[in-house]
């Protein structure tokens, strides 16, 4: 990979370590840039940044340009703007933006991940680039959770005949099941069925490429799915078959990125259990302690060790504070 100039790290906005950074695959990525001679990149959804840091450190010295869209850029984002020229911050929607933008040659899709924003994004690309070379066009979470799944950052600014209905707060979503379910991965704004016609970020980009000639597209599946999709025509499209050929929808790599999703969303099924258990615990903790601070509990202390002593049967052990102390303090 370029030397990114500083520190590269892809977990920098990531404290969990699941992975969600598009800057996990730079190394690939940039090797794609470097093949297909591109001088300017637009980065759809930039969040904090993390792949714009890449970005900015391959662009520093040559030359070129990198934008940045994103309608609600992080701090962080916002501060590597500031600090660097060469990085031009768009706070816009993808679909405010890219009418009006001069045509990058490559455009960076991971903003809203959902069927209908993907193909407006590709669309407007397609059409502003009629009788051209398509820009390379590279896409991240192509598979599990959203390559089948719509997720929506704002539902009500998609068309109702154009969304699936939500999962809504509450709902998780777990590898293999199309459905929604407790303790599944937290994605309230995701649709709460998987698959089907006009679902998901691989199904809009698949349309995409369907409809027209010369266009290649190719799937690393690895962190949630990084593709690529060239014009087969283009300078360098040979190049970037031989870079992403052997990585294409590779057997092993699949199953190592479904290995990968299942232990995330166990891991977290656990830790929602867990959560549970300790709100559970605080619970009978808190009772325990007020009812050692009960003057009835005293009481029926009192009268069950007078019982014991006059040999009356009982068929209740007796309960004594110091026993509920020693529940407590272990």
């Amino acid at each position: 990979m370029n030397d990114p100039g500083f520190e590269f790290d892809p977990y920098l906005n990531d404290p969990a370590r699941w992975g969600v950074s598009m800057a996990q695959v730079a190394e690939i990525m940039l090797a794609c840039l470097a093949a297909a001679g591109v001088t300017s990149v637009a980065e759809v959804g930039a969040f904090a940044g993390d792949l714009t840091r890449v970005l900015i450190g391959w662009a520093t010295g040559t030359g070129a340009r990198v934008q940045a869209i994103d309608p609600a850029p992080q701090p962080e984002l916002v501060r590597l703007a500031e600090g660097h020229p060469e990085l031009e911050l768009i706070r816009q929607t993808s679909l405010g933006a890219l009418p009006s933008i001069p045509l990058p040659d490559a455009i960076v899709i991971d903003g809203d991940h959902n069927y209908y924003t993907v193909s407006e994004e590709l669309r407007i690309i397609g059409e502003r680039a009629a009788g051209a070379a398509l820009p390379l066009l590279l896409f991240h979470d192509v598979l599990w959770p959203h390559g089948r799944r719509d997720d929506y950052f704002d539902a009500s600014a998609i068309p109702p005949e154009s969304r699936h209905p939500i999962a809504g707060k509450g709902a998780g979503i777990f590898p293999g099941d199309p459905g929604t379910r407790p303790g599944g991965l937290p994605y309230p704004r995701s649709a709460a069925r998987e698959g089907g016609p006009r679902n998901g970020v691989l199904t809009a980009v698949e349309d995409f490429v369907a409809g027209r000639d010369r266009i290649r597209l190719a799937v690393v599946p690895a962190f949630f799915g990084f593709a690529v999709a060239w014009d087969g025509g283009a300078p360098g499209a040979d190049e970037l078959a031989r870079i992403l050929d052997p990585f294409d929808r590779h057997p092993m790599l699949t199953r190592l990125e479904t290995n990968r999703v299942e232990h995330l969303a166990r891991a977290y099924q656990l830790q929602t259990e867990m959560w549970a258990l300790q709100s559970r615990l605080a619970r009978q903790r808190a009772v325990l302690e007020r009812l050692l601070d009960s003057s009835a509990f005293a009481l029926a202390e009192r009268l069950s060790r007078l019982r014991a002593r006059l040999g009356i049967a009982t068929e209740q052990s007796v309960v004594s504070k110091e026993e509920i102390r020693r529940v407590l303090d272990d």
